[in-house]
């Protein structure tokens, strides 16, 4: 036999299935059918629920002690030659393939009676859930590296005041740190979307079989717990279809890259020559090739472009399973493609953003510079109400007033007495306080407020959360 058929054939002895079929498969469909290059990332996790596949058949009385425990120490060795390096071949059809031919070459026929009772449908959603599991918390604890960054800048700029904008225009002063810290609170909502997540992932499918379940009497309970699953999946037919751990998991990387994305396009946006607030550091940015005085940030721009392939992962999922029939089907397969994309993509940027944001200066004399007397418009309102004056009535009244001041191009503070008194009755000389920064701010103590107490008390919430 010649090496090439040499090969062959021992490729295909390694195959999991194709005892019905007189010839092999296509080199046209083993191109489009394997996936080991996409889910050999597997294996850590793939060899884990494979020895505890191995005791639980021993339970069963399907396998003697002896060979459990063969078996368990096949799967150590074929673990240490992956963690060394050793690749696949192109016989290779996936993960599972991979490692069921190295323990093969470890220990013997034994390892043929691994595949009792069990089906690549739910070996390959164990092992994606066991993944889905560690990627949750990887991920979490990169979100909270970049919660604290936003914490200690936010605790540097406590006193600073900025503008506040709706509709990208000026609308009120608030806290530089009351800014920084609403990008705070969406990433803690991740942190607990991720945890649902985790729970989604963290229902064993182990023993559900290709479809109808598994012949044999292991114990379901006993995987759970040794591998590290809070629940049993409680029907088969789905437990090997189910992608909805892989469509939550997307969906919060996807909503993550959103919050990191506008969190981005206000850093861009204030660290402009137009706005002039922020002054972005060295190693994050870029220069230009022709111009040299520019200073890029990239970093944040890679950020919000990430968003958009986030959001494609996840809709790729949706997509995908909208149309399937009951139980396992082949589109499924795919499923790993976006998963790790998301996850990869979202632990690549979070770092880098965290580390732009690290680096980047407030200024706070543009930012306090941008604040205007006329900001303080609500704060004129707020002034006659107190007064006696109903909202519509003090709206009305403050409007005419900021139409007077453009007509004079002047601030509010510079209108005359006499015309606030000709606009309302209920204006007095301590009105021109209220135009104050400070006493704006001061006036918004309430919980989740811009007031000094309030920003201070949010502060401790937001390290509160880390701790937690």
């Amino acid at each position: 036999m010649t090496t090439a058929a040499l090969s062959t054939a021992t490729a295909r002895a390694h195959k999991l299935w194709g005892g019905r079929f007189g010839a092999g498969p296509a080199p046209e469909f083993d191109a489009l059918n394997n996936s080991i290059a996409v889910d050999f990332r597997l294996w850590p996790y793939d060899v884990q629920a494979s020895k505890a596949w191995a005791v639980a058949l021993w339970g069963a009385g399907v396998l003697t002690l002896d060979e459990s425990k063969a078996l368990e120490r096949g799967l150590d060795a074929v673990a240490e030659r992956l963690e060394a390096g050793e690749s696949p071949t192109a016989g290779d059809e996936d993960v599972h393939t991979l490692i069921d031919r190295l323990l093969h070459e470890e220990i013997g026929e034994v390892a043929s009676k691994l595949h009792t009772g069990r089906s690549r449908n739910d070996q390959v959603s164990t092992a994606a859930r066991l993944w889905a599991m560690d990627a949750c918390k990887r991920i979490d604890g990169t979100i909270r590296h970049l919660q604290q960054i936003i914490v200690d800048r936010a605790a540097e700029v406590e006193t600073a005041v900025m503008p506040g904008y709706t509709h990208l225009q000026r609308a009120i002063p608030v806290s530089a740190a009351h800014w920084l810290l609403s990008h705070f609170w969406p990433l803690e909502r991740d942190r607990q979307r991720l945890r649902a997540a985790h729970r989604a992932a963290a229902s064993l499918p182990l023993g559900s079989g290709a479809v109808a379940g598994c012949a044999y009497p292991i114990s379901r309970t006993l995987l759970q717990g040794t591998l590290g699953f809070e629940t049993v999946t409680p029907n088969s037919m789905d437990a090997v279809s189910d992608r909805d751990f892989v469509a939550e998991l997307l969906f919060v990387c996807a909503l993550a890259g959103a919050h990191l994305s506008r969190f981005a396009e206000d850093l861009i946006i204030y660290g402009s020559s137009e706005f002039g607030f922020v002054q972005f550091g060295d190693t994050f940015t870029s220069g230009s090739s022709m111009m040299p005085q520019k200073r890029n940030p990239d970093a944040l721009e890679l950020a919000r472009g990430a968003a958009a392939r986030l959001l494609g992962d996840h809709v790729t999922l949706l997509a995908t399973i909208k149309g399937l029939p009951s139980s396992y089907n082949k589109d499924l397969q795919d499923d790993k493609r976006v998963l790790f994309d998301a996850v990869d993509t979202l632990l690549l940027v979070l770092p880098a953003f965290g580390g732009a944001l690290a680096e980047s200066t407030f200024q706070r004399d543009r930012m306090r510079g941008a604040v205007s007397s006329s900001m303080m418009a609500t704060d004129l309102a707020d002034y006659l109400v107190r007064r006696g004056a109903t909202f519509r009535e003090a709206h009305g009244a403050v409007g005419g007033l900021i139409r007077l001041s453009e007509a004079e191009r002047c601030e509010l503070h510079e209108v005359p007495m006499s015309a606030f008194s000709e606009t309302h009755p209920l204006f007095d000389q301590d009105v021109f306080q209220a135009l104050g920064t400070a006493h704006s701010l001061e006036q918004r103590e309430v919980e989740g407020g811009t007031g000094p107490r309030a920003v201070r008390a949010q502060l401790e919430a937001a390290r509160a959360a880390i701790r937690a």
